[in-house]
């Protein structure tokens, strides 16, 4: 079991459960959780008893954001004589935040977002790179970094379009107000509104129980051409598909599901 500073791991039924462990900063990220998020998405990734992934929050909040301490540490970070290095060394830094956030769509088991309280900022960010989100009816949703005069730049401009519309994220991200959970789930932001923190988690382990029961390579394919397809036209993702289907559709685990629904049994499948 992989151990980290900033979030705590479990893995039970086959499903990892990554908590984000800085309940008294909100779980604001400072430098230290963004490379313990990645760490643990990376373990999870090759950790074969791990089938699906469910991320949320320890204490009142799922993720408030960016810790300010962070963003006043920078200057000192990218520190240079010469202004273009120091803007090479900006430059990388964001880059190293957006592979960080992209780790749980770059992880092959599914990931599921349980928020609650606040997921602002980059907590939105990290949510909006899971393959879906449930939530409480406290949670609160906001693309804040217009308020501290900055641009959002590790995925919430380049996600959120695609899950909620063009209208509702360029409203967000321009006014950097407020969605709250009944409105994320009109706006479809989020599948599900449950009464309370434990509730969303309970929600959350269901389903990634229900995706750990199923074929480890077809849940894994199907991710895979899910985010391909997203990426590409429709012709583009069709023949992804077919490679893909190609290479992997002739497998034990197609063999068992068949064999299990002709014979009305539960089947397991190898990790």
């Amino acid at each position: 079991m992989i151990s980290l500073q900033t979030l705590t791991v479990e893995l039970n039924d086959k499903v990892a459960l990554l908590r984000f462990n800085r309940a008294d900063k909100a779980n604001a990220f400072n430098q230290q959780m963004w490379q313990d998020l990645r760490s643990a998405l990376d373990w999870a990734d090759g950790e074969s008893g791990a089938r699906a992934v469910v991320l949320a929050g320890h204490g009142k909040h799922f993720c408030s954001g960016i810790d300010l301490s962070m963003l006043i540490g920078l200057q000192s970070a990218i520190a240079d004589e010469c202004e273009g290095r120091k803007r090479d060394k900006l430059r990388r830094l964001i880059l190293d935040l957006q592979d960080c956030v992209t780790s749980l769509e770059r992880c092959r088991k599914p990931v599921i977002a349980a928020i609650h309280g606040a997921c602002l900022g980059g907590g939105l960010d990290i949510a909006l790179a899971a393959d879906f989100r449930f939530a409480s009816v406290d949670a609160v949703f906001g693309v804040r970094e217009v308020d501290i005069g900055m641009v959002a730049d590790v995925g919430s401009l380049q996600r959120l379009p695609r899950v909620v519309g063009e209208g509702v994220a360029r409203e967000l991200a321009l006014t950097g107000r407020d969605m709250v959970a009944e409105e994320a789930l009109e706006a479809r932001l989020v599948n599900r509104v449950l009464p309370d923190a434990e509730s969303v988690l309970a929600a959350a382990l269901q389903s990634a129980r229900l995706i750990a029961g199923k074929s480890p390579l077809a849940v894994r394919g199907s991710k895979e051409v899910l985010n391909y397809s997203r990426d590409h036209s429709v012709a583009d993702g069709l023949q992804f598909v077919a490679g893909w289907n190609a290479a992997m559709l002739i497998s034990e685990d197609i063999q068992k599901a068949g064999m299990a629904a002709m014979m009305k049994q539960e089947v397991s499948f190898r990790d």
